[in-house]
């Protein structure tokens, strides 16, 4: 008899070709460097950074690409540059780079990367803790709030016009992170601050009255302060809260995620009485 005819084995599965990965950039090559040494302490701020020649030498680069990394550390706010000869030039580590949080920050929300929504969010997260903390702390530390009274006398002032009142206003929450002491947190607030203070600017026309807006954001700024000072951390917490809260609103901000200033519409009219709130 003859033997049963054997099935042909099954063909094994094409593989897919694996994807290179992407070969990083030349001036991605020399960031990573650099942070690997800040990571590892061979850099710590006040370090000069090699310079370019020996940066380009050491990593295989051009020193195009050594120029390009630079100046990217440089906006980030994590170097700073001064050019000529000696002891002061070349480009060195720097301690605080806030500057350059809040610059991502700014860019970030102009290019529609964060919703405003999430923006105002993220504030009332921040500055609640904030306030929540100083307060807490007062119970048997009391912090140091001249800076923020300052700038309260400061908008006091009946000659401000809108703007700079609203860069007053500003700087004054800036300025209760700064207390706070946290410089995470401090960077943070400038950048989302500033992100959104042109939409704060272009509601201004809307508002029903100008100076009743005015007159109570000054009270509610100067409650937040008393609450801080008398150890109320839930006051202090609900009232800036409410605050922020009300602002946006007000402007309706929390639904608006464009970088341009919204149409007013018919409801816009109706809701008039309500907009002096902030």
């Amino acid at each position: 008899m003859n033997a049963p005819a054997t099935a042909a084995p099954a063909a094994a599965p094409a593989t897919q070709p694996a994807t290179p990965a992407a070969e990083p950039r030349a001036w991605e090559v020399v960031l990573a460097r650099i942070e690997s040494d800040l990571l590892s302490g061979v850099l710590t701020p006040g370090d000069r950074l090699p310079g370019e020649r020996q940066l380009a030498i050491d990593l295989g680069v051009g020193r195009s690409s050594v120029r390009e990394a630079i100046r990217v550390l440089e906006v980030l706010g994590l170097i700073r540059t001064h050019t000529g000869s000696g002891p002061t030039a070349g480009a060195i580590i720097v301690a605080t780079p806030s500057g350059g949080m809040a610059t991502l920050m700014r860019l970030q929300v102009a290019a529609q990367g964060f919703a405003v929504q999430d923006v105002v969010d993220t504030r009332l997260v921040i500055e609640t803790a904030v306030v929540h903390s100083l307060a807490s702390r007062a119970g048997t530390t009391v912090p140091d709030l001249t800076h923020p009274e300052a700038l309260l006398d400061a908008m006091d002032q009946s000659t401000l016009t809108e703007a700079e009142f609203l860069a007053l206003d500003a700087q004054f929450h800036l300025s209760l992170a700064e207390a706070e002491g946290n410089q995470v947190l401090v960077a943070t607030m400038s950048g989302l601050r500033d992100s959104i203070e042109r939409y704060v600017l272009a509601g201004v026309p809307q508002l029903a009255s100008w100076s009743a807006t005015a007159d109570r954001l000054r009270a509610e700024h100067r409650g937040i302060v008393e609450a801080i000072r008398r150890a109320d951390a839930p006051l202090a917490r609900d009232s800036v809260r409410s605050h922020i809260t009300n602002y946006y609103q007000a402007r309706e901000l929390s639904e608006d995620d464009s970088p341009h200033p919204s149409t007013p519409t018919s409801s816009d009219s109706s809701r008039k009485e309500e907009t002096d709130h902030g």
